[in-house]
């Protein structure tokens, strides 16, 4: 068996390769931890990431924290607490005030997706956003096992429960499942259920094989998994178990889809990764990649060309380009909706059409996932072409709409209506929906 070594903020100065870099980064890397998750493990550290580029290597700024990942103003006031060595207690309510500044739930995710029963209590660790497909957050599994420095789900990491979304009964969603047959979709999700011991996923996944959920077609599990830890599916302790697991799954007749979040080829480019790739895909599960476009790290079509084109390859299909949510260290990751579009474009250009089944850049915003098609001009206006690939109102999907060009945006609410519009032609109905699921959940 391959053992799992992890390292987390205590453990910063034990990373051996971090000691040649200055004392100054060390420090920076000390504060914005003490704000945003860290978590680390010996497989990316000795695999992954290329220590003679450091710190413009895309694994390196993947995984490990930079001082632009907080702004001057809460750089400062954590660092300066830090270096005067204040009590436990001011630091810790210096760094939640921001981390409440960070925008911890972006999209209205403890507002609007998270369903009640019949008694008004809200369901945690469920989120059913769009009619379809519901998500699900399994105790066992909300954490990685490595944490990305974008992700948008950095606040159920940070050991608040006021922040966190997770369920630990699995009949709580069983239940949900069976009163909700319009469903098709369940995605497994945290955190990384990939973490949790096999028995803790069977216990979730092997109730779904009853007759009384054939509505459930597919079954989604988003892991990053096969980039953070590949010996997951090979030799982790119940991996066999796993592989078991998946394949039974899939030949009693559900679609299983491994939904892998890659941000760079350099993640498929190791031996191990490439064999657990091998062994997903022998159980007749399909692998699925997703991931945002984010500054520092993939901000270049050649990246996506070169990642798409391999993953095709390695017999990935190519799912999601997403825009870097506005979350967390988003100043640092974001960019603008033009230049996303440009390199999405740009990497098109240079695959075949077996890569070009990635749709994207898609917004995740709380209406739902908006897609920039494109930039044009029409009457002399130079603007937006948008359109919804999923919505929380069906209807809006595939309608074509348009915004003002805004050079710098960079997420939904910095676009306006275009031709003079007061106002995009969902936002009546998204507000009324709002209201509503909003007066449910304080209900």
């Amino acid at each position: 068996m391959v053992p799992f070594k992890v390292y987390t903020q205590r453990d910063l100065d034990k990373i051996e390769p971090l000691q040649k870099l200055s004392e100054a980064m060390r420090f920076e890397m000390k504060v914005v931890s003490s704000v945003l998750p860290f978590r680390v493990n010996q497989y990316v550290i000795d695999e992954l990431i290329d220590w003679d580029n450091v710190p413009a290597d895309p694994m390196f700024q993947l995984t490990f924290p930079q001082r632009g990942m907080l702004s001057a103003e809460h750089y400062d006031t954590i660092a300066k607490l830090i270096q005067d060595g204040a009590d436990k207690a001011t630091l810790a309510a210096a760094v939640n005030e921001v981390r409440q500044a960070l925008n911890p739930h972006p999209a209205d995710q403890m507002e609007m997706n998270m369903p009640v029963d019949d008694e008004g209590n809200r369901l945690d660790g469920i989120q059913h956003k769009y009619r379809e497909t519901v998500l699900f957050f399994p105790s066992q599994g909300q954490t990685c096992h490595a944490y990305c420095t974008f992700c948008f789900r950095w606040a159920q990491f940070v050991g608040d429960k006021e922040l966190r979304i997770a369920a630990s009964e699995a009949s709580t969603l069983h239940d949900y499942l069976k009163e909700h047959t319009e469903v098709t979709d369940l995605l497994f999700t945290g955190g990384d259920p990939m973490v949790m011991k096999t028995k803790h996923l069977a216990a979730y996944l092997e109730p779904l094989l009853e007759p009384e959920f054939d509505h459930i077609q597919t079954i989604r599990i988003g892991t990053k998994a096969l980039t953070f830890w590949p010996h997951r599916f090979l030799g982790a302790e119940d991996a066999g178990e796993l592989i078991d697991l998946l394949t039974r799954m899939v030949r009693a007749g559900k679609h299983v889809a491994v939904m892998g979040h890659y941000n760079h080829w350099k993640e498929m480019d190791t031996d191990a990764a490439r064999a657990a790739i091998r062994a997903i895909r022998s159980t007749g599960a399909v692998i699925r990649a997703q991931g945002p476009l984010i500054a520092h790290i993939n901000d270049d079509p050649d990246v996506w060309a070169k990642m798409w084109k391999m993953q095709v390859k390695l017999g990935i299909i190519p799912y999601y380009m997403f825009v870097e949510r506005d979350t967390g260290a988003r100043g640092y990751f974001e960019v603008p909706l033009d230049r996303a579009w440009e390199i999405y474009r740009e990497a098109m250009q240079q695959v075949s059409g077996l890569a070009r089944t990635a749709r994207g850049p898609s917004m995740s915003a709380s209406p739902g996932k908006v897609e920039v098609q494109g930039v044009t001009e029409i009457n002399g206006e130079k603007v937006f072409v948008l359109r919804f690939i999923q919505g929380r109102n069906p209807d809006w999907i595939q309608r074509p709409f348009f915004a003002k060009y805004n050079p710098d945006a960079t997420w939904l609410h910095h676009l306006e209506p275009a031709f003079g519009e007061e106002k995009f032609f969902f936002e009546d109905e998204y507000e009324a929906i709002r209201d509503e699921r909003i007066d449910a959940a304080q209900a």
